[in-house]
């Protein structure tokens, strides 16, 4: 009989609660175990001392016996100390599908788009600041070699009638 050392799910919909449990490998995920050796929580806070709880006796018995744990019960078991840590590498798990992958190519194309523009603008900008700065000094030059001309004299307004002769007509 091939044994595991692996997780039992108990609990409601979304509030999950796990048994660490000694089955035979053929056996369900929650159905019958042999031995339970602990309890995991993942709804309480990582520091939490409750959150993994083992019998550690019990686990370094069935052990010996030659029970294989699954890799989040290894997991457990080396921040436990119980185990000798493994080392995990799948470089591949957390490489980008090919989806994303054209997705990040399309945001570099509009982010360099979006630069450039950007950029242009800016020249723009200044050259058009150069140019009204220019067309001032020329202004300037000018009107300051352009003699004094006397600015127009303002017409009079036309006097009103005083109001008693308005009242006569």
């Amino acid at each position: 009989m091939a044994l595991s050392i692996r997780l039992s799910r108990g609990g409601a919909k979304k509030r999950p609660y796990y048994r660490l449990v000694v089955a035979d490998s053929r056996m369900p995920r929650d159905g019958r175990y042999i031995e339970r050796l602990g309890t995991y929580n993942p709804m309480l806070a990582k520091d939490d001392e409750k959150r993994v709880t083992l019998l550690e006796d019990r686990i370094k018995h069935w052990l010996s016996e030659g029970a294989r744990p699954s890799d989040r019960v290894s997991r457990f078991l080396e921040a436990a100390g119980m185990l000798e840590k493994k080392a995990r590498n799948n470089p591949n798990k957390a490489k980008p599908g090919q989806k994303a992958l054209d997705l990040i190519e399309e945001k570099k194309g509009k982010a360099e788009a979006a630069a450039e523009a950007a950029k242009e603008a800016e020249e723009a900008a200044k050259a058009a600041a150069a140019e009204a700065a220019e067309a001032a000094k020329a202004a300037a030059a000018e009107a300051a070699a352009a003699p004094a001309e006397e600015a127009p004299a303002e017409e009079a307004a036309a006097e009103e009638k005083p109001a008693e002769e308005k009242a006569a007509e």
